[in-house]
């Protein structure tokens, strides 16, 4: 029997796509050990949204669950992290002294590979980043990123063109040590794949490693890899595949070890397991996942994903998200609008941060009205700031973008324009009265004012849990019994009533005009919120005089921070949210005259 490779992904990829990466380190490192124990020697450490959803939502440093996570592992195991070309490990571009610190820092804390990707394609945004995992001593496993398009749309996204991709890579010198097809929305459809790999080997060889991800959203995970092994697997340990374990395999993660050993079954491959220590080890994990909330749609296969398309790994971030907004009735709709956006965006894959952009863009064409808005990231993508996309955008909606960003179209080099990172972090480390080290420089370079939060122990754990989930169901307010009547001053048209609600009933019994006390109404101008999100910072205090266009605060939805700016000289007479509060568009944040 000929041997394929596989990776578990669980404790990354497996994570993030069923917990929206919220996990705790020390609830699953018996897991990891459980692993190790059954014979798995290649394991998903992190990177992807595990590096900053530790930060923000474990309150814990990713470097600390790095650290752990190598001394449970072993000297031996081949430790995995996931980076996005210029982009590393955040959602916006980082210039090439962050670039290389983080190939530095991740191989100081226990990694071994590194898959470098790039969700437009643009071989541009892989060559310094590959340069520096190389001579950081790590493997680098570059990426071509696959999906399937919505319908209507043809463009980009065949074999062929991922082909084109890979013959550009070799062309570019680029250094290597594997290949990986990186599907992360599960929507290739088999032919495709198998097509695809077919291609690929004709063009590197039976002696390079080739590498095949996917997930399990749309159902055809399986079967995909199956494609991929027929066309890409050529002699014992040159092909290898993505795997997990449960509970956070199938639907929006990874197919797992399990299924897909028995898929193999009477075929000339087969993953080298005992199968008997998988299961045991899928025991443990289990044990220590059993108080983690798993949300419905992180299970599911969904067939109507090849429509949107929308990645495993996002999905449920973005659903948890939206539970911590109150919009998740919402999601429906914006999957929906999620064709429209790829469609006119230039097709970019849908894969971290361009399945970002999309959701993001999508939430503010539901939430505020059709192109009404044009979010950040995917404003800066179809101007041309994070590379090139396979297809020209749409040109109104590149207008659009011009005209609400304030910027021009931009066809150069982005590392071009990136000033140094190290500089900026550092100055604000000292403005904060923090330590200056690598790590601290990269942590507030990556997660921004999130990363000096962290930093300063301002941030709180927001893990969801069964138990959490439990208690807010509250219990039915008791309305039978009620001894006393209850008195309540009313006032209507600047008049005031004593009203009194007769016991037991709800029924008003009395109402007698009283000239009470004066009505406190504040006279001034509303700053409303103009859509869904949470308040993540205040930066104005009432009696502050602000200039027009100054940031009065920030919402946050989606990953996406937007400023509630002042729309014009004015002094701030009221604030009506705190940090943390979530608010609804429409709602009142400040008050202004």
């Amino acid at each position: 029997m000929k041997k394929v490779r596989f990776m578990d992904t669980s404790f990354r990829d497996g994570f993030q796509s069923v917990y929206g990466a919220r996990v705790l380190t020390q609830d699953f490192m018996p897991a990891v050990e459980a692993a190790v124990e059954a014979g798995i020697t290649h394991l998903e450490a992190g990177g992807g949204a595990r590096f900053q959803s530790l930060f923000f939502y474990c309150n814990e440093s990713a470097f600390h669950m790095m650290d752990n996570f190598r001394k449970i592992a072993g000297p031996d195991a081949n430790l995995q992290t996931l980076a996005r070309g210029i982009n590393v490990v955040a959602l916006s571009q980082s210039p090439k002294d962050i670039i290389k610190l983080h190939a530095t820092l991740f191989k100081k804390h226990g990694m071994t590979t590194i898959r470098n990707f790039d969700a437009l394609n643009d071989i541009q945004n892989l060559e310094y980043s590959g340069e520096c995992i190389t001579g950081a001593g790590l493997h680098h496993q570059v990426c071509i990123t696959l999906m399937d398009l919505p319908e209507e749309c043809e463009h980009a996204h065949t074999s062929e063109f991922y082909l084109h991709r890979l013959k550009e890579i070799l062309d570019s010198g680029l250094p290597y040590d594997s290949i990986c097809f990186k599907d992360a929305s599960g929507t290739a459809n088999p032919q495709k794949v198998y097509d695809t790999f077919v291609g690929a080997r004709k063009l590197l060889g039976d002696d390079v490693l080739l590498w095949y991800h996917t997930h399990d959203t749309a159902g055809v995970g399986v079967s995909c890899y199956l494609g991929a092994i027929e066309g890409g697997a050529t002699k014992n340990d040159n092909f290898g595949i993505d795997l997990a374990k449960s509970p956070v395999c199938g639907g929006t993660s990874q197919p797992d070890i399990i299924s897909m050993w028995h898929a193999l079954k009477g075929m000339e491959w087969t993953i080298d397991v005992d199968i008997m220590k998988i299961v045991e080890a899928e025991k443990v994990f289990e044990e220590c996942m059993k108080d983690y909330f798993i949300p419905i749609e992180a299970k599911q296969v969904s067939p109507i994903i090849p429509l949107s398309p929308m990645p495993g790994g996002a999905l449920t971030a973005n659903t948890m998200m939206m539970r911590d907004t109150g919009t998740l009735h919402l999601y429906p709709q914006v999957i929906r609008e999620m064709t429209d956006v790829v469609k006119k965006g230039g097709f970019a894959t849908s894969v971290t941060p361009v399945s970002q952009f999309y959701f993001q863009q999508a939430y503010a064409n539901v939430t505020l009205g059709k192109w009404k808005k044009i979010t950040q990231g995917y404003g800066d993508m179809v101007l041309g700031y994070f590379g090139s996309t396979p297809s020209r955008p749409d040109p109104e909606i590149v207008k659009l973008a011009e005209e609400q960003l304030g910027k021009k179209p931009f066809d150069g080099h982005p590392l071009e324009i990136l000033e140094p990172g190290i500089p900026v972090a550092t100055k604000k480390l000292q403005e904060n009265g923090l330590e200056v080290t690598d790590e601290n420089i990269f942590i507030t370079y990556a997660c921004g004012e999130k990363g000096i939060e962290f930093l300063q122990g301002k941030m709180k754990e927001n893990i969801r849990k069964i138990s959490d989930e439990a208690e807010t169901k509250t219990a039915p307010v008791q309305t039978t019994g009620m001894k006393c009547p209850e008195n309540y001053t009313v006032t209507v048209d600047g008049k005031s009533f004593n009203v009194t609600v007769a016991e037991g009933t709800g029924a008003i019994q009395t109402i007698t005009q009283t000239p009470s006390a004066p009505t406190i109404t504040i006279k001034g101008e509303p700053i409303v919120a103009s859509m869904p999100g949470s308040v993540t910072h205040i930066e104005a205090e009432v009696g502050d005089t602000v200039k027009e266009g100054e940031t009065i605060l920030v919402l946050e939805a989606m990953k996406m921070e937007s400023p509630v700016k002042a729309p014009k000289d004015c002094k701030i007479i009221a604030i009506e949210v705190a940090v943390g509060d979530n608010v609804n568009h429409g709602d009142t944040l400040a008050m202004i005259e």
